[in-house]
């Protein structure tokens, strides 16, 4: 007689496995999944603050042009001569300020989106780490332990407890 077996099979151990991974799943996302998300809520709110303010310094980089083209109609009536002397001085104090304005305002927009991708990087590597260390911490007692004498809930339970006295969750 010849046994033939089906293309997938399941048993006990690929079960089990499901179960843990679905059991890790679940743990990863109770613990780490609001503090990630949190945490790039917070860096997407910081960057739109300085976008925010770098908008507002070029209102005041316009607000203070409009002022200037101001003087210089109210100027116009005092003599050609002065108008121009005064037009040529007000432009180039507008465009220094408003150049200054911009330049500002896009060091501190690039400024805002390295600092937001360097912590999204370094939150990306911690959160690699903390899953390094529940994997091999589950790993580890199931080794230690044989599935039929302890049962996979004790295991999984004491894998949970030492997990929650690390020191990686706080």
């Amino acid at each position: 007689m010849e046994l033939h077996t089906g293309l997938i099979e399941i048993n006990w151990t690929s079960l089990m496995i499901l179960i843990n991974v679905f059991i890790l799943y679940i743990i990863l996302k109770k613990f780490f999944w609001e503090k990630i998300k949190k945490f790039m809520d917070d860096r997407a709110n910081a960057v739109k603050d300085s976008i925010d303010v770098a908008e507002a310094m070029n209102k005041r980089a316009d607000a203070k042009m409009a002022d200037y083209t101001k003087r210089i109609a109210n100027v116009e009536e005092e003599g050609r001569e002065i108008i121009k002397d005064a037009k040529g001085t007000a432009d180039a104090q507008a465009q220094h300020i408003i150049e200054e304005a911009r330049m500002e305002a896009s060091n501190i927009i690039s400024n805002a989106r390295t600092a937001a991708q360097m912590e999204h990087e370094k939150a990306m590597e911690q959160m690699r780490q903390e899953i390094a260390q529940i994997s091999m911490l589950v790993a580890e007692q199931i080794v230690e332990r044989e599935v039929s004498e302890i049962g996979q809930e004790s295991i999984i339970e004491d894998a949970i407890q030492k997990a929650r006295n690390a020191s990686w969750q706080s």
